[in-house]
C-alpha cells in the first residue's frame, strides 16, 4: 500500500474543498484532495447547484418562448420533456468538471478518487482508488465532504416513483402530477422547474408561510406566483406515510388529507456526509444530522483539523462554502487574510428568483429600529418592459434617521445579480453606507440596476415631511 506525505489533506472537492485546496496551494503548501465521486466538483456540480440552476434556466427560456406573442409567428407553444431539458444541464456539468480539473492540475494539487476514512488525526486511508487502497499523511486536515438529502427510513426511496433531490436528476419521463414534500429552498426551486414544464405540483410545507426566513412581502409574492402557475401550496402539514404502487404515489398527511400523484419528490432536509469517515478514530462526533461542530475559525476540537461547507450546517450555500474553505485554510496556515463568513446574500433560484441580504421588516419591527422602505416595481422600469420580465420588485430598508441601509430584498428576474449592488453599499463603513448613494449616482439607462435609484427616491420621499 502506497503512503504519501502532504502539508494539507482536503476531504471533498466541492466549493468548500476547492476553496481550501486552492488557497493552501497558492500559499506554497503541498496539497492532496480526496473525492468520493469519479470526478471533481462535489455534489454542488453533479447533484445540486449546477444541475438545478441549469435546469431552471432552460425551463425559464421555454416559458419565455411560450408566453411571448412575437414567437407565435414562428409556431405554436412547445413543451419539452424533463429528460430533454436535463441534457442541457449535463453539458454544463461536463464543462464545470473539465474547468475544475484544470484548476487542480494547474496548481499541482494531487487528486485521489476514492472513499476516505480516518486512521488517526494525521492519517487518512483512501479506499478504492485506481491504484487500490492508499494512505495519506499530513499535519493538517480539512473536512469538506458536503451533504446529501436526508431520507427517512419509513419511505421507500428505491421505488421508481419516489425521488429525492439527488435522484430526481435520473427521472426518465415527465410526470403529469408531482408531490414535492418540503417547501424550503430546494423544494421551491423544483416546484418552479416542474410547474414551468406544465406539471401540476402539490407543494407540502411544514411551516405556516413559504420560506418564512424571508421578508414577508417577498414570501407572499412567491406564494402568489406559485399559485398563479398551478402550484398548490399546503401549509402546516406533516407526512404520515408515503405509499407507492406501479401507477402512482399516495401521500397521507397527519391532518388526514390524502394526495395522489404520478411521482413524489422528497426535499426535506440534508445530512452531512460524515458517516463513512470513521470520525471516532480521531475523537470527533457528528450531530444527529451528520454535521461537525466548529468554532468561529472553522476549527474542530481536534488540533490541526478543520471543517467547512455544508458539513458544518448553516448557511449551507455554495457561495459561502467556497469562502469558508479559503478562510479555514488561511487560519490553518496562520495567514493574515482570515475572515469569518457571515455576510452572505440569500439566492433562491425559483421563477421568478429571489435574493436578499440584511434585516427583514419583521426583524426591524421586533428590534424597534426606526426604519423606512423604498420600493421600485420592475413593471415600471424600462429594462424590464423591454425584456418582457415585468414581475418583481426591489425593496430597500433604511434607517429613517441615519439613512443607513439595513436590508435589501429583491424578487424578480436577475434578483441574485441585482442584490450585490446594495450589498456593496451596505458594507461601507460609517456615513458611506447611505441610501443617498443611489440618488447621487448616475446609473446606465435602461438597466435593472436603475431600480435602486427609483427605490431610493421613493424611500426618501416617504420621510421628506416627517
Amino acid at each position: 500500500m502506497a503512503v504519501y506525505d502532504y502539508d494539507v489533506i482536503v476531504l471533498g472537492s466541492g466549493p468548500a474543498g476547492e476553496g481550501a485546496a486552492m488557497n493552501a496551494a497558492k500559499k506554497g503548501r503541498r496539497v492532496a484532495v480526496i473525492e468520493s465521486q469519479d470526478s471533481v466538483g462535489g455534489n454542488c456540480t453533479h447533484k445540486g447547484t449546477i444541475p438545478s440552476k441549469a435546469l431552471r434556466h432552460s425551463v425559464k427560456q421555454i416559458i419565455e418562448f411560450n408566453t411571448n406573442p412575437m414567437f407565435r409567428d414562428i409556431g405554436e407553444p412547445r413543451w419539452f420533456s424533463f429528460p430533454k431539458v436535463l441534457k442541457r444541464a449535463e453539458k454544463v456539468i461536463s464543462n464545470q468538471v473539465m474547468m475544475r480539473t484544470n484548476f487542480y492540475a494547474r496548481n499541482r494539487i494531487d487528486l485521489f478518487f476514492g472513499l476516505a476514512e480516518f486512521v488517526d488525526k494525521n492519517t487518512v486511508l483512501v479506499k478504492g482508488t485506481i491504484n487500490g487502497d492508499e494512505t495519506l499523511r499530513a499535519k493538517n486536515v480539512i473536512i469538506a465532504t458536503g451533504s446529501r438529502p436526508y431520507t427517512p427510513e419509513d419511505i421507500d426511496f428505491s421505488h421508481p416513483r419516489i425521488y429525492n433531490s439527488d435522484t430526481i436528476l435520473k427521472l426518465s419521463h415527465t410526470p403529469r402530477t408531482l408531490i414535492i414534500y418540503g417547501a424550503g429552498v430546494i423544494g421551491s426551486e423544483y416546484a418552479s422547474i416542474f410547474s414551468g414544464l406544465g406539471v401540476k405540483v402539490d407543494l407540502i410545507d411544514s411551516m405556516g408561510r413559504l420560506l418564512s426566513f424571508l421578508d414577508a412581502e417577498i414570501s407572499d409574492s412567491l406564494s402568489y406566483h406559485f399559485r398563479n402557475n398551478a402550484v398548490k401550496i399546503r401549509h402546516n402539514e406533516f407526512y404520515e406515510k408515503v405509499v407507492a404502487d406501479e401507477r402512482g404515489v399516495t401521500l397521507t398527511l397527519k391532518s388526514g388529507k390524502m394526495i395522489r400523484a404520478d411521482a413524489f419528490l422528497w426535499c426535506n432536509g440534508r445530512t452531512g456526509n460524515t458517516d463513512m469517515l470513521k470520525l471516532e478514530n480521531v475523537g470527533l462526533e457528528a450531530n444527529g444530522r451528520g454535521q461537525i461542530e466548529v468554532d468561529d475559525h472553522y476549527r474542530t476540537k481536534i488540533d490541526g483539523m478543520y471543517a467547512c461547507g455544508d458539513v458544518i450546517g448553516w448557511p449551507a450555500l455554495a457561495s459561502a462554502a467556497l469562502d469558508q474553505g479559503r478562510a479555514a485554510s488561511s487560519d490553518m496556515l496562520n495567514a493574515d487574510d482570515f475572515r469569518y463568513i457571515n455576510d452572505v446574500p440569500t439566492g433562491i433560484y425559483t421563477i421568478p428568483e429571489i435574493s436578499s441580504i440584511g434585516k427583514t421588516e419583521e426583524q426591524l419591527t421586533e428590534e424597534c429600529v426606526p426604519y423606512e422602505v423604498g420600493q421600485a416595481f420592475f413593471k415600471d422600469t424600462a429594462r424590464a418592459q423591454i425584456s418582457g420580465q415585468p414581475i418583481g420588485m426591489l425593496k430597500i430598508l433604511f434607517n429613517r434617521e441615519t439613512l443607513a441601509i439595513l436590508g435589501i430584498h429583491c424578487f424578480g428576474d436577475q434578483a441574485s445579480e441585482i442584490v450585490h449592488i446594495g450589498q456593496a453599499i451596505m458594507n461601507q463603513e460609517g456615513e458611506a453606507n447611505t441610501i443617498n448613494y443611489f440618488v447621487n449616482t448616475t446609473f446606465n439607462y435602461p438597466t435593472m440596476a436603475e431600480a435602486y435609484r427609483v427605490a431610493a427616491i421613493a424611500g426618501l420621499n416617504r420621510i421628506a415631511n416627517l
